[in-house]
Parts: structure tokens; sequence; C-alpha cells
């Protein structure tokens, strides 16, 4: 994105990515403990290469299309097996290193045990249902950092220069904060209403926000990108789904582990005999 250090960011981000999987696999494996499943070994397996290797698919295919156009901005051969050395040799077993101190930890106590037997859930009103919070959770978070995404889409496709870390470190703050704030607030609604099912939701809520963001790149793309060769609308669309994932793996994590520690700590205040 800089022009002084053209490469660098995407470098020191696929490092930070494969040290990184210590972290992934010790948090995945106590929150797959914490519903006491024991299967960690597969779990772990699965953490280690789902997100890896649908980027790896995409990125692969894209790269065979520019080499069918001979084109010099192609990946070289030997930068791929580089990847993939730096994914099976040193991401995958740092998975498995954090996973394996997360089950040396065990279990990790909840604040209160749930009832095994399923309490009843009360018809909803039709602004609580699922889809609509969810899709209308995402656009908060979206619009926090929609005009930064502007000047970071124009610089990568544009060409155009960015300097405005600084700035953009305080979206991030903001788009945290926010996630955070949306997902608590519609879990907090759905718990008042009695429907204690908010796991995949409050991941979903904030996590929506992906998709508004692949939506703004289609009418990025129709508006300010004058492409109109098959190959390079593709590359376009492709590395915008890989970015929109990404994206919604961050957000729906933010806004799940915030409504997480919320649950814990309302709950735990309950004084039950």
């Amino acid at each position: 994105l800089s022009p002084a250090n053209r490469g660098a960011l995407m470098l020191a981000l696929l490092l930070l990515f494969v040290f990184m999987g210590v972290f992934a696999g010790y948090g995945g494996t106590r929150l797959y403990m914490f519903f006491k499943l024991t299967n960690w070994i597969s779990f772990t397996f699965w953490t280690a290469i789902t997100f890896p290797g649908i980027c790896f698919i995409i990125f692969f295919i894209l790269n065979m299309l520019v080499w069918g156009e001979k084109s010099t901005g192609a990946v070289p051969f030997s930068t791929l097996v580089t990847l993939i050395v730096l994914w099976f040799g040193i991401s995958v077993p740092l998975v498995y290193l954090g996973s394996y101190f997360a089950f040396k930890r065990g279990r990790p106590k909840p604040v209160k045990e749930p009832t095994l037997i399923p309490t009843h859930i009360p018809p909803q009103q039709w602004y609580l249902s699922s889809v609509l919070s969810i899709f209308v959770g995402g656009i908060l978070p979206f619009g926090a950092c929609f005009i930064e995404i502007f000047f970071i889409m124009s610089s990568v496709w544009l060409h155009q220069f960015y300097y405005m870390f600084g700035f953009l470190f305080i979206v991030f703050v903001i788009l945290v904060i926010t996630c955070a704030e949306i997902t608590i607030v519609m879990c907090y609604f759905q718990l008042c209403h009695e429907d204690y099912h908010w796991w995949w939701r409050a991941f979903l809520t904030a996590g929506s926000s992906a998709i508004y963001l692949f939506l703004y790149s289609i009418m990025y793309f129709c508006t300010k990108m004058q492409i109109v060769k098959a190959v390079s609308t593709m590359l376009f669309f492709g590395y915008m789904f890989l970015i929109s994932l990404g994206f919604f793996l961050v957000t729906g994590t933010i806004g799940f582990v915030s409504t997480f520690y919320f649950v814990e700590l309302i709950y735990s205040s309950i004084k039950t005999d």
C-alpha cells in the first residue's frame, strides 16, 4: 500500500497469520472443550486447514488464470511451494501446539451449568427474527469503516498511495467497539425475550457486515473500475471474496467473544440456591 515499502505489509500480514496459529489452536480448543467435546485432535486439524485451504485453493485458481494469460504478474511456482511450507511446516504445528496447551489446562468452567431439559422458547415477534437481526446488525460495523475501505480499495485496485495507517488503526478500534456493542445489544434483547440461542446469532450479526463489504465491492467495480477482460473481472471478485471472507471471520469473532463474556458477566451475578 505504501510506496516506500512495497510488499512489506503483505509479508508482515502473512508472517503474522502463520505465527498466530498457536493462538488459533489454543482459543479454538478452549471453546471446543467448553461444550464438553473431547475429539480435539480432529477439531485442531480442521482449524489449521479450513480457512487457509479455502484461501489457497482460490488463490491457486486465480493464479492459474493469470498464468494462462502469460502475465508477468503471476506468482511463481517456487513462491507457491514456499507458502505450502509455511502452512504445513510452521502454521499447522503451531495450531497443534496451542491446542495441546489448551487441552492440558482442562475444560473451562461455565459460571452456571445449563439444565439438561431445554427451556421452552416462546413465540418471538417478527422484529426479533434471526434473519432480520443478523442483516440489520451488520450495517453499523460496515458503516463505521466503509469510508476507509474506499481508500484501501483505491490503493489496491487503482494504484493510489496510502499513508494514513494511524487513522486506519483508529478506524479498526472503532470497528471493534461497534461490533461488540451491536452484538451485545442484540443478544440482550434476545435474552429478554427468553431466547437463549445466541451463539451463532452473535457471530453472524457482526459477521454479516462482510456481505455489505462484498456488495460494496460490486458497486465499486461498476462505478470506479474499467475492466473488460473476463480474467481481470474474476481476479477482482475472487480477491474481494477472500477479503470479505476474512472480514467475516474477524468481525464475527469480535461479536461472539464480546457477547460470550457479556453473557457470563450477567449470569454470574444471578444467585441460585
